[in-house]
């Protein structure tokens, strides 16, 4: 069992005190925070390593380009894939993402179809409209049952021999609906089509196997699983990344350059141009060290633990609705709710006063808002995490009834 007192610990940012309160980080899907060793290797490299990767012999500049590439090792064996060639650097899920729909520009014919589902966050739904837009394709949408889950029969009419696309979030972030990535993959390989995953959500919480799962491209962040913002991972199957064209050109992607032409060196470098977030990668690296250290089985077994625990308490106070699946098995650990009478914004606002961090709009996932029937577009978000325990559920349960009293609902 994680000792999530104790893990506490090494992140200095909740020793703080908000608006006369111990804070209570309950923010997770948004952004996770940084424990002192994610924090030191950042330091480190700017610090003792400084230098550009792959481009020089110098000392420094072989020290850091040694432990970038290990950290993207570290990701190889996070998610179980088979070649450090099937890991690039990006920005984060969302770059990652827009690199597969610009992929997919390259071969998307009109009549040509792209399924995803209505529970998609807006980075796994605006570049596929623009994919949609630019090439002729269709962009087609599964919906969900009554308690919050994908509607695998609507899934399984919609893919059909047309489907060129899936792409998928394995967990919502609003819903927190566990789905089915490995099945829903079975169904697009059928139909000869590719299937993306959207891992944000999933990397951090649960163990990921991109050969068991045999997803043709797999994308997550670095900042949600501990590690800084501003890097992340597309995963991509090696004889797919092989076929397509770089999204971006320059430096250190190139083999050769003429006048009047150039060609690209290997994978992974390939698409990586320009100057990498060398630092982010290795504070990744730290931060899946750090991720390792407590095990993702366990990790993922303390939120089940902190929804059992706080999911009943929730449903007890009268006027407030939870979204989602009533399972708490399928669920990651996200509750979004509503409380009647009052807007998200007026909640998380009463709640931050508590020192309470909740998340509170439309989470980046309109058209999935817009299906709730919310009344008023959006609804509060409590997400958990490594470091989260029983005492902050309590005190979100607290802070929700004091709103309730403030506000006479």
């Amino acid at each position: 069992m994680i000792d999530a007192e104790k893990i506490r610990q090494d992140f200095p940012v909740l020793e703080q005190i908000v608006n006369d309160e111990p804070l209570v980080y309950l923010d997770n899907a948004a952004t996770t925070q940084k424990p002192k060793a994610v924090l030191e290797a950042l330091q480190h490299y700017y610090e003792t390593d400084n230098a550009n990767v792959h481009r020089g012999v110098h000392t420094l500049a072989e020290r850091a380009t040694a432990d970038f590439e290990a950290a993207r090792e570290k990701v190889r064996a996070f998610i179980n894939a088979k070649s450090t060639k099937e890991i690039l650097f990006t920005r984060g899920t969302t770059t990652s993402l827009n690199w597969v729909a610009q992929f997919a520009r390259q071969i998307l014919q009109p009549n040509d179809e792209i399924v995803i589902s209505i529970m998609e966050h807006h980075s796994n739904l605006v570049p596929w409209q623009q994919a949609a837009q630019a090439t002729g394709a269709t962009l087609k949408f599964v919906y969900l049952t009554e308690n919050g889950e994908l509607d695998m029969n609507d899934l399984r009419a919609k893919i059909t021999d047309k489907t060129k696309f899936v792409s998928i979030t394995q967990v919502s972030n609003v819903l927190g609906t566990i789905n089915p990535v490995k099945e829903i993959g079975q169904i697009a390989h059928e139909h000869g089509a590719y299937m993306v995953v959207d891992g944000a959500q999933s990397t951090p919480h649960m163990a990921i196997d991109v050969e068991d799962m045999n997803a043709d491209f797999f994308a997550f962040s670095g900042h949600k699983m501990l590690g800084p913002t501003g890097i992340g991972v597309l995963y991509g199957k090696e004889e797919l990344l092989n076929t397509f064209e770089p999204i971006e050109f320059g430096g250190e992607m190139i083999d050769f350059v003429y006048e009047d032409h150039s060609t690209w060196t290997e994978l992974p470098w390939k698409f990586e141009a320009g100057t990498p977030n060398i630092a982010g990668a290795i504070a990744l690296g730290a931060a899946i060290d750090y991720i390792n250290t407590i095990g993702i089985s366990e990790i993922h077994a303390h939120e089940q633990e902190l929804l059992n625990y706080v999911v009943p308490k929730l449903r007890a106070i009268d006027g407030l609705t939870i979204y989602g699946p009533t399972d708490n098995s399928k669920r990651g650990g996200v509750i979004s709710f509503n409380l009647a009478g009052l807007h998200p914004h007026d909640v998380a606002t009463a709640l931050d006063m508590e020192g309470v961090a909740v998340r509170a709009g439309h989470h980046c996932a309109q058209p999935l808002i817009n299906k709730l029937n919310t009344e008023v577009g959006a609804t509060a978000r409590a997400s958990f995490y490594i470091y989260n325990t029983k005492a902050d559920c309590d005190k979100l349960v607290d802070a929700l009834l004091k709103t309730k009293e403030f506000f006479n609902v």
